[in-house]
């Protein structure tokens, strides 16, 4: 793995799989500031007063606040999805604009902004690719090597890929914990990124601490990070943890294929469409991460081939709770009882 690759491949470097699709993708790569303003306006806005009014209603009714955080951190996912466009330079025209919104949404969500780049960078350069995993990716091991791991390594991925730990646990860990420190890869630009960032995340407690108290602040905020993150790590981890998903080696691997059968459509309902800034038409976003979450939709909907991909639903989505493992026998990714299928 190059710790220096900061961007992914661009698609016209992308194998030529289908007729035209470069072309169509790119009517979309262009920002409207327009949206992109409005989507921080009814975004980081709401968030705000949220978080305001949940401050009110801790001396009225905890249940009520803890309402309001399934809500406030559903508003925070959506915050997360532009601070990832503009890691992508996707949100504005503007490289300073995509650099000091991210910086700020990155603050809200604990994330530090130019480390994540970098490491998201490397999750779409190497998506599928059973050569490359390590960074910005779900631990996934095939088959056979999980056959042939020491038995602590086998506790250590059935305790990690656990849904309590990944969708329970995992959320709080990672944005309050995890995030805290460089990957040991970083470069030095990005490892002093995460130490800015902290810095930034420490000014902004005790100012929060001042205004609203300590305790009020750090219960409100851990239950709304909790919510934004397992939400997060479920859309991320859905997206490309499915039966019919995509892994090769070597040569094997192809930039268009791992984009098109290694991500999902996920059909959302609208409301949550809007929630997760569309981010379920991942396939889109893996073909090109240029084009900004406003206008996945549209690009979709603009060629059959977008739309010949692996879609999920709700219900057949929470069936990816109960793949483990990637069966190189039969190209699909499968529960431990193909371990007692394959023994007997």
């Amino acid at each position: 793995m190059n710790p220096s690759i900061m961007t992914p491949p661009l698609p016209d470097s992308a194998p030529d799989a289908a007729p035209n699709w470069r072309k169509i993708v790119k009517k979309y790569q262009a920002p409207c500031l327009k949206k992109s303003l409005w989507q921080i306006a009814n975004s980081m806005g709401s968030y705000i007063a949220l978080w305001i009014v949940m401050y009110f209603t801790v001396s009225v009714s905890w249940p009520l606040t803890l309402g309001l955080a399934i809500l406030a951190g559903m508003f925070l996912v959506r915050i997360f999805i532009i601070f990832h466009d503009c890691g992508h330079g996707s949100f504005f025209q503007s490289k300073d604009a995509n650099n000091a919104v991210g910086f700020i949404a990155g603050l809200m969500t604990l994330t530090p902004y130019r480390h994540w780049r970098w490491q998201h960078a490397v999750h779409h350069g190497t998506s599928g690719n059973l050569d490359e995993r390590g960074v910005g990716d779900v631990w996934t091991m095939t088959v056979k090597e999980y056959k042939a791991a020491p038995l602590w390594l086998k506790l250590q991925y059935r305790l990690t890929r656990n849904p309590f730990m990944l969708f329970v646990l995992g959320p709080l860990g990672l944005f309050v914990i995890y995030q805290r420190f460089a990957y040991k890869l970083a470069n030095r630009r990005d490892r002093m990124d995460v130490y800015k960032m902290n810095a930034s995340i420490a000014v902004y407690a005790a100012a929060m601490t001042l205004l609203f108290g300590f305790w009020n602040f750090l219960w409100i905020q851990l239950s709304i990070i909790t919510v934004c993150g397992s939400l997060g790590i479920w859309l991320f981890y859905v997206q490309h943890q499915f039966e019919d998903t995509y892994w090769r080696a070597g040569e094997e691997w192809d930039y268009t294929d791992s984009a098109m059968q290694g991500s999902s459509f996920y059909r959302l309902p609208a409301i949550l469409n809007w929630f997760s800034g569309s981010i379920g038409y991942h396939h889109i976003h893996h073909l090109s991460s240029r084009i900004p979450n406003y206008h996945l939709k549209a690009c979709h909907e603009a060629e059959p081939f977008f739309q010949q991909v692996p879609e999920l639903t709700l219900r057949s989505s929470l069936k990816s709770m109960s793949l483990r493992l990637w069966d190189e026998d039969t190209g699909k990714l499968v529960g431990y009882k193909i371990l007692r299928e394959k023994a007997s």
